[in-house]
């Protein structure tokens, strides 16, 4: 079990035994240099906060490890096909959509209600109105793009507030209201991101879909940084053309969330100048950090590797 932080571990410690496993832990993320620790262990169970490198790869294929397991829905960390190369199979885990899409509609709120704004103002004692009033979700068209799991997880919970709802996925599942991406976007008051992030996904929303939404109109990702184009976005938020934005995911947060940057300049980078605008809100990638997600994510962990186990038995 690599890269787990304590409250992992603990987890790892407590459903390990009972689903008769004795794991060997490590909170280091993996790689070349202690891929030997996983010598004589077909499976390991990886973090999603660290990148997997070939090299890393290469040397868990030389320790005889035959399966990843990601702690994670998303793979843009690993490259699967690579691994397969190397006769490593590589499997994501489910885990409660709930805590994503719970967390989607929270940043949707605060967004609409200006809530960053008030919050810091509350905090200097300045109970003054916002000189922006707040919208109502009723009043509004929203378009989820993405209707895996969680994408339909944020629709059930939208059908509650009355609004409109648009829905677009490549692979249009049972859900109604599915459009054309384009024409979500044009009619979109808010766009809510929850689509995997693959080479067909990455900057979905680029410069010229971004110029399709309606003047002050509101981007929610809590999919993955990258399926925007982050220096388009700005730029439409400098310019007054966007209302705001809700971001849990952020083009080039590795290496910065998940880490103590009180004393580190982040001058002169992307996240630096979401910061200085007012009507942006980002925070460090938690969506999914529940304590019910967080078990299921370790035992379903477990169970994967367990599944493999049993396959590569019988296989």
């Amino acid at each position: 079990m690599y890269g787990c932080g304590p409250d992992e571990e603990t987890l790892f410690r407590a459903l390990a035994p009972r689903l008769g496993v004795l794991p060997t832990i490590t909170h280091a993320p993996p790689s070349a240099d202690n891929a030997a620790l996983a010598a004589g262990h077909r499976c390991v169970s990886v973090g999603h906060k660290t990148p997997i490198t070939h090299a890393t790869l290469r040397a868990l294929s030389r320790a005889d490890v035959r399966y990843v397991s990601t702690r994670s829905v998303g793979f843009d960390h690993i490259d699967v096909d690579y691994a397969a190369t190397l006769g490593i199979q590589v499997e994501n885990v489910a885990y409660s959509p709930d805590s994503v899409a719970d967390y989607t509609l929270m940043l949707m709120l605060m967004a609409l209600r200006n809530a960053r704004s008030v919050i810091v103002r509350a905090e200097h004692r300045d109970f003054r109105l916002h000189e922006v009033r707040g919208r109502e979700l009723r009043d509004l068209t929203v378009g989820v793009v993405g209707t895996g799991r969680i994408g339909a997880a944020v629709i059930d919970r939208l059908a509650g507030f009355g609004c409109r709802v648009l829905a677009h996925d490549a692979h249009p599942g049972p859900a109604a209201g599915h459009v054309p991406l384009d024409e979500l976007l044009a009619h979109s008051d808010i766009v809510t991101l929850h689509t995997p992030l693959n080479a067909g996904t990455h900057h979905l929303l680029d410069r010229r879909r971004i110029g399709q939404l309606p003047p002050g109109a509101i981007v929610v990702n809590t999919g993955r940084g990258p399926l925007v184009d982050t220096d388009a976005l700005v730029a439409a938020l400098e310019a007054g053309e966007l209302g705001g934005a809700a971001l849990d995911v952020v083009e080039g947060e590795e290496g910065i969330f998940y880490a103590d940057c009180r004393d580190t300049p982040l001058a002169g980078t992307t996240l630096a100048r979401l910061h200085q605008l007012p009507n942006v809100i980002v925070s460090p990638h938690t969506a999914y950090y529940t304590d019910h997600a967080l078990r299921d994510t370790v035992q379903n962990s477990i169970a994967n590797c367990l599944r493999f186990e049993s396959r590569y038995h019988h296989g």
